[in-house]
């Protein structure tokens, strides 16, 4: 009973003084590791972590030993848990045992990839395939229409996916697809835009919520200025009640596609395709951008105002009037500076 004691106490305080020589070692190193992320897959533990940097030289074998009779105590820090972990960047090697603490705590990294609002689709989705740790399973050849649930009361589905993924930040584990999280947004979407037309202002023009989120599109491409969005609304609701064009250029610049150079011409607002506001009256066939929670509510929630022209004062904010001889002052002041 007494040997075994002994034994027991031998251990203990070898593992402490040993440990302690050990962890005096790592802060001395000058081993760092680089990365910001370690992934830890089925099966690893403690000490194949150890020996795997044993292997690259970023520990010895004597370290290794040391955590071998650690773990003998703390057997709990033996298995690991599958996943990615966020470790501190350059992260010291005297700070091994919090990070197998981690790594057994299945307590993984989260990261995050954002739905930028007044962005298109085909914007998002470029910067979706480059984003870490999240598994790209989509392809040229993926039908995005497909991808998105439609409500049978939204009326007939469109042939484009544009703005059917709501623009948030979405947090995902390593390993998650891009399909699950846009489908995500596409149920955020359907939440918000269905919200908002339950409880949308009577006597709007818009058939369908459909053309509640196309019109919330339009709004988000106007305007940045929150306090501004039921004013951008009101104008072109009270332009669609009396039979006036739109006439508003983001939708223009929208239907013309990568043949949009940055600036408008006469020839741009002549063209017919389908997205000109200029040429064809009521709402274009779709959305143009990904818009805000706070677009969605303007358009269905638009002030009430007399108002049928704005401008921008080149501030951010826009300068609103009710006839065309006002709006052509105001756009002779603030755009041609006379």
């Amino acid at each position: 009973m007494i040997r075994t004691l002994f034994v027991v106490l031998f251990v203990a305080l070898l593992s402490y003084l040993g440990l302690s020589h050990v962890w005096q070692q790592y802060s001395q190193s000058t081993l760092a590791l680089t990365e910001s992320y370690i992934e830890i897959k089925t099966g690893d533990s403690a000490m194949k972590l150890c020996r795997n940097w044993q292997q690259q030289d970023l520990l010895t074998g004597a370290q290794c030993r040391w955590l071998s009779i650690y773990l003998r105590m703390h057997p709990e820090l033996a298995k690991l848990q599958q996943g990615v972990y966020r470790v501190p960047q350059d992260q010291k090697p005297n700070r091994l045992l919090p990070m197998l603490h981690l790594f057994a705590s299945g307590k993984v990294a989260q990261f995050s990839f954002s739905i930028k609002e007044g962005e298109t689709l085909s914007q998002s989705l470029k910067r979706l395939a480059v984003a870490q740790y999240l598994k790209h399973d989509l392809t040229e050849d993926t039908d995005m229409v497909a991808l998105a649930v439609w409500p049978e009361s939204w009326g007939e589905k469109p042939t484009n996916a544009e703005a059917l993924f709501f623009a948030e930040t979405y947090n995902y584990t390593a390993n998650s697809t891009s399909t699950e999280l846009l489908k995500r947004a596409n149920q955020l979407l359907l939440q918000r835009v269905q919200q908002a037309w339950d409880s949308r202002q009577p006597q709007l023009p818009y058939k369908t919520p459909y053309e509640l989120l196309i019109m919330a599109s339009i709004i988000e491409k106007e305007s940045g200025h929150e306090p501004e969005k039921p004013l951008v609304s009101s104008v072109f609701v009270n332009r669609l009640a009396l039979r006036m064009r739109l006439q508003t250029d983001p939708t223009v610049i929208y239907g013309l596609g990568d043949s949009f150079n940055g600036d408008i011409t006469r020839a741009d607002l002549r063209n017919p395709h389908p997205y000109n506001t200029y040429q064809h009256f009521g709402l274009p066939p779709g959305p143009i951008a990904a818009p805000s929670g706070s677009s969605i509510i303007a358009a269905a929630q638009p002030a009430q105002s007399d108002w049928l022209y704005f401008v921008s004062k080149g501030d951010g904010t826009h300068q609103f009037s009710r006839t065309l001889a006002e709006h052509n002052a105001a756009v002779r002041k603030y755009i041609l500076g006379k």
